[in-house]
Protein backbone atom coordinates (compact mmCIF):
# COMPACT_ATOMS: atom_id res chain seq x y z
CA UNK A 1 0.00 0.00 0.00
CA UNK A 2 1.51 3.03 -1.06
CA UNK A 3 2.17 5.51 1.48
CA UNK A 4 0.94 9.82 1.29
CA UNK A 5 3.82 11.82 0.89
CA UNK A 6 3.94 15.20 2.79
CA UNK A 7 5.43 17.79 0.54
CA UNK A 8 6.76 20.52 2.03
CA UNK A 9 4.82 24.01 0.97
CA UNK A 10 5.47 27.07 2.56
CA UNK A 11 3.41 29.47 0.73
CA UNK A 12 1.30 27.92 -2.30
CA UNK A 13 0.58 31.24 -3.74
CA UNK A 14 4.42 32.46 -4.09
CA UNK A 15 5.77 32.66 -7.35
CA UNK A 16 8.12 30.33 -6.60
CA UNK A 17 9.81 27.26 -9.33
CA UNK A 18 9.02 24.63 -6.42
CA UNK A 19 5.16 25.72 -6.73
CA UNK A 20 5.29 25.62 -10.28
CA UNK A 21 6.53 21.89 -10.04
CA UNK A 22 3.65 21.48 -7.63
CA UNK A 23 1.23 22.57 -9.87
CA UNK A 24 1.90 20.87 -12.68
CA UNK A 25 1.69 17.56 -10.75
CA UNK A 26 -1.94 18.90 -8.92
CA UNK A 27 0.03 18.90 -5.31
CA UNK A 28 -1.77 22.33 -4.61
CA UNK A 29 -4.17 24.33 -6.90
CA UNK A 30 -3.10 26.79 -9.70
CA UNK A 31 -2.63 30.31 -7.98
CA UNK A 32 -5.71 32.53 -8.26
CA UNK A 33 -5.77 35.43 -10.55
CA UNK A 34 -4.15 38.80 -9.23
CA UNK A 35 -7.12 41.09 -8.72
CA UNK A 36 -5.02 44.26 -9.68
CA UNK A 37 -6.44 43.73 -13.14
CA UNK A 38 -9.95 44.31 -12.38
CA UNK A 39 -9.51 46.65 -9.58
CA UNK A 40 -7.33 48.61 -12.70
CA UNK A 41 -10.34 47.90 -14.68
CA UNK A 42 -13.15 49.37 -12.10
CA UNK A 43 -10.85 52.57 -11.37
CA UNK A 44 -10.93 52.95 -14.96
CA UNK A 45 -14.49 52.39 -16.08
CA UNK A 46 -15.57 54.95 -12.74
CA UNK A 47 -13.72 57.51 -14.54
CA UNK A 48 -15.00 57.09 -17.78
CA UNK A 49 -18.58 57.25 -16.01
CA UNK A 50 -17.59 60.34 -14.12
CA UNK A 51 -16.56 61.98 -17.63
CA UNK A 52 -19.90 60.77 -19.47
CA UNK A 53 -21.49 62.25 -16.44
CA UNK A 54 -19.57 65.48 -15.76
CA UNK A 55 -22.45 68.19 -16.79
CA UNK A 56 -25.07 65.85 -14.18
CA UNK A 57 -26.78 68.37 -12.12
CA UNK A 58 -25.89 71.40 -13.66
CA UNK A 59 -28.10 74.27 -14.60
CA UNK A 60 -28.54 76.14 -17.91
CA UNK A 61 -26.38 79.13 -16.44
CA UNK A 62 -23.36 76.39 -15.27
CA UNK A 63 -23.58 75.04 -18.27
CA UNK A 64 -23.12 78.46 -20.50
CA UNK A 65 -20.25 78.78 -18.07
CA UNK A 66 -18.29 75.66 -19.93
CA UNK A 67 -18.79 76.72 -23.38
CA UNK A 68 -15.04 77.30 -23.67
CA UNK A 69 -14.14 74.22 -21.92
CA UNK A 70 -16.24 71.54 -23.67
CA UNK A 71 -17.27 70.57 -26.94
CA UNK A 72 -20.50 72.73 -28.09
CA UNK A 73 -23.02 69.66 -29.37
CA UNK A 74 -21.99 67.60 -26.36
CA UNK A 75 -22.95 71.51 -24.68
CA UNK A 76 -26.21 71.33 -26.72
CA UNK A 77 -26.83 67.61 -25.78
CA UNK A 78 -27.04 68.40 -21.93
CA UNK A 79 -28.98 71.81 -22.50
CA UNK A 80 -31.98 70.27 -24.34
CA UNK A 81 -31.68 67.37 -21.93
CA UNK A 82 -32.21 70.37 -18.97
CA UNK A 83 -34.58 72.20 -20.74
CA UNK A 84 -37.13 68.65 -21.25
CA UNK A 85 -36.43 68.59 -17.84
CA UNK A 86 -37.24 71.66 -16.49
CA UNK A 87 -40.41 71.59 -19.06
CA UNK A 88 -41.65 67.99 -17.46
CA UNK A 89 -41.29 69.40 -14.21
CA UNK A 90 -42.77 72.52 -14.69
CA UNK A 91 -45.99 70.76 -16.04
CA UNK A 92 -45.73 68.23 -13.26
CA UNK A 93 -45.69 71.81 -10.21
CA UNK A 94 -49.69 71.89 -9.58
CA UNK A 95 -48.79 72.50 -5.88
CA UNK A 96 -46.63 74.71 -4.69
CA UNK A 97 -47.77 74.96 -1.25
CA UNK A 98 -48.64 73.82 2.04
CA UNK A 99 -52.24 72.43 2.33
CA UNK A 100 -54.07 72.50 5.55
CA UNK A 101 -55.90 69.21 6.42
CA UNK A 102 -58.23 68.54 7.96
CA UNK A 103 -59.38 65.24 9.74
CA UNK A 104 -62.60 64.31 7.75
CA UNK A 105 -60.41 64.65 4.30
CA UNK A 106 -57.23 63.03 5.64
CA UNK A 107 -57.76 59.52 3.37
CA UNK A 108 -58.83 62.13 -0.06
CA UNK A 109 -56.27 64.56 0.60
CA UNK A 110 -52.76 62.45 1.68
CA UNK A 111 -53.87 58.56 1.47
CA UNK A 112 -55.40 58.67 -1.86
CA UNK A 113 -53.57 61.21 -3.50
CA UNK A 114 -50.03 59.95 -2.34
CA UNK A 115 -51.32 57.32 -5.57
CA UNK A 116 -50.54 60.33 -7.85
CA UNK A 117 -47.27 62.02 -6.07
CA UNK A 118 -45.78 61.64 -3.22
CA UNK A 119 -48.00 63.43 -0.44
CA UNK A 120 -45.63 64.24 2.87
CA UNK A 121 -47.68 65.55 5.97
CA UNK A 122 -46.32 67.33 8.79
CA UNK A 123 -47.98 67.02 12.02
CA UNK A 124 -47.16 70.20 14.12
CA UNK A 125 -47.42 70.67 17.74
CA UNK A 126 -50.50 72.23 19.46
CA UNK A 127 -48.27 74.63 21.51
CA UNK A 128 -46.62 77.50 20.61
CA UNK A 129 -43.18 76.47 22.59
CA UNK A 130 -42.48 74.05 20.14
CA UNK A 131 -39.32 75.35 18.98
CA UNK A 132 -38.85 72.73 16.45
CA UNK A 133 -41.91 72.49 15.29
CA UNK A 134 -42.00 76.35 14.52
CA UNK A 135 -38.74 75.73 12.80
CA UNK A 136 -39.63 72.90 10.71
CA UNK A 137 -43.17 75.16 9.07
CA UNK A 138 -40.65 77.73 7.86
CA UNK A 139 -38.81 74.82 6.07
CA UNK A 140 -41.74 72.81 4.82
CA UNK A 141 -43.07 76.28 3.38
CA UNK A 142 -39.93 76.66 1.47
CA UNK A 143 -39.75 72.92 0.30
CA UNK A 144 -43.00 72.84 -1.03
CA UNK A 145 -42.39 76.15 -3.01
CA UNK A 146 -39.38 74.53 -4.39
CA UNK A 147 -40.74 70.77 -5.60
CA UNK A 148 -44.26 71.97 -6.45
CA UNK A 149 -44.58 68.16 -7.77
CA UNK A 150 -44.98 66.88 -4.56
CA UNK A 151 -48.03 67.53 -2.24
CA UNK A 152 -47.29 68.97 1.06
CA UNK A 153 -49.87 69.10 3.94
CA UNK A 154 -49.61 70.14 7.34
CA UNK A 155 -52.07 69.52 10.01
CA UNK A 156 -51.85 69.90 13.94
CA UNK A 157 -51.20 66.11 15.62
CA UNK A 158 -53.39 66.22 18.06
CA UNK A 159 -55.97 66.71 16.10
CA UNK A 160 -54.77 63.55 13.44
CA UNK A 161 -54.11 61.38 16.38
CA UNK A 162 -56.18 61.50 19.37
CA UNK A 163 -53.68 61.93 22.22
CA UNK A 164 -50.23 62.28 20.35
CA UNK A 165 -48.10 63.37 22.74
CA UNK A 166 -46.49 66.97 21.96
CA UNK A 167 -43.01 65.58 22.55
CA UNK A 168 -43.55 63.85 19.19
CA UNK A 169 -43.28 66.71 17.06
CA UNK A 170 -42.80 67.88 14.43
CA UNK A 171 -43.60 64.14 12.88
CA UNK A 172 -43.82 64.16 8.97
CA UNK A 173 -45.59 60.67 7.56
CA UNK A 174 -44.62 59.84 3.71
CA UNK A 175 -46.73 58.62 1.91
CA UNK A 176 -46.84 56.93 -1.44
CA UNK A 177 -49.31 54.62 -3.55
CA UNK A 178 -51.28 54.74 -0.06
CA UNK A 179 -49.08 53.20 2.22
CA UNK A 180 -46.90 55.62 4.85
CA UNK A 181 -43.05 54.93 3.45
CA UNK A 182 -41.35 56.99 6.34
CA UNK A 183 -42.14 58.54 8.74
CA UNK A 184 -39.30 61.16 10.87
CA UNK A 185 -40.02 61.52 14.74
CA UNK A 186 -39.10 65.10 16.08
CA UNK A 187 -35.48 66.32 14.34
CA UNK A 188 -33.49 64.41 16.39
CA UNK A 189 -32.76 62.01 12.96
CA UNK A 190 -31.95 65.07 11.29
CA UNK A 191 -30.33 68.06 12.73
CA UNK A 192 -32.09 69.62 15.27
CA UNK A 193 -32.47 73.00 15.32
CA UNK A 194 -30.06 73.39 12.84
CA UNK A 195 -32.18 71.48 10.29
CA UNK A 196 -32.83 73.24 6.95
CA UNK A 197 -33.87 72.76 3.50
CA UNK A 198 -31.06 70.34 2.64
CA UNK A 199 -32.09 67.99 5.25
CA UNK A 200 -35.37 68.00 3.91
CA UNK A 201 -34.03 67.49 -0.04
CA UNK A 202 -31.73 64.55 1.54
CA UNK A 203 -34.84 62.61 2.43
CA UNK A 204 -36.11 63.51 -0.58
CA UNK A 205 -33.58 61.94 -2.62
CA UNK A 206 -33.44 58.78 -0.21
CA UNK A 207 -36.91 58.29 -0.52
CA UNK A 208 -36.82 58.65 -4.30
CA UNK A 209 -39.32 61.46 -4.70
CA UNK A 210 -36.44 63.57 -5.69
CA UNK A 211 -33.79 62.41 -8.20
CA UNK A 212 -30.05 62.28 -7.26
CA UNK A 213 -28.46 65.01 -9.64
CA UNK A 214 -31.60 67.34 -10.06
CA UNK A 215 -30.61 70.94 -10.67
CA UNK A 216 -32.52 71.97 -7.96
CA UNK A 217 -30.61 70.49 -5.40
CA UNK A 218 -28.24 72.90 -3.07
CA UNK A 219 -24.98 72.37 -4.24
CA UNK A 220 -22.98 72.86 -1.11
CA UNK A 221 -23.39 71.35 2.28
CA UNK A 222 -24.54 72.68 5.95
CA UNK A 223 -21.50 73.44 7.49
CA UNK A 224 -19.97 75.79 4.74
CA UNK A 225 -21.08 79.19 4.17
CA UNK A 226 -24.09 80.68 5.67
CA UNK A 227 -26.12 77.92 6.46
CA UNK A 228 -26.58 77.77 10.32
CA UNK A 229 -27.23 81.46 9.88
CA UNK A 230 -29.93 80.80 8.01
CA UNK A 231 -31.32 78.30 10.10
CA UNK A 232 -30.84 80.91 12.89
CA UNK A 233 -32.88 83.31 10.61
CA UNK A 234 -35.29 81.47 10.50
CA UNK A 235 -36.14 80.42 13.91
CA UNK A 236 -36.15 83.83 14.93
CA UNK A 237 -38.67 84.71 12.05
CA UNK A 238 -40.73 82.25 13.02
CA UNK A 239 -40.90 83.32 17.17
CA UNK A 240 -42.22 86.52 15.54
CA UNK A 241 -45.21 85.09 14.18
CA UNK A 242 -45.68 81.97 16.29
CA UNK A 243 -49.33 83.17 17.54
CA UNK A 244 -50.81 83.17 13.84
CA UNK A 245 -49.65 80.11 12.39
CA UNK A 246 -51.13 78.16 15.52
CA UNK A 247 -54.59 80.37 14.67
CA UNK A 248 -54.06 78.32 11.19
CA UNK A 249 -54.77 74.50 12.62
CA UNK A 250 -57.12 75.76 15.59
Amino acid sequence: MDMPVNVPVDDPNADTEWNDILRKHGVIPEKPPSPTPMIEEAILEARRLAHENRLEGKDLDELDELEDEEDEAFLDQYRKKRMDELASLQAASVHNQVYPVQKPEYSREVTEASNQTFVLVLLTSSSGTNEESRLLIEVWRESARKFGELKFCQMQANLCIDGYPDRNTPTVLIYKDGQIVKQIVTLRDLRGLQTGLQDIEKVLTEIGAVKHGDSRLANRPYGQGDAPERSKTIRSSTKAHVDDEDSDWD
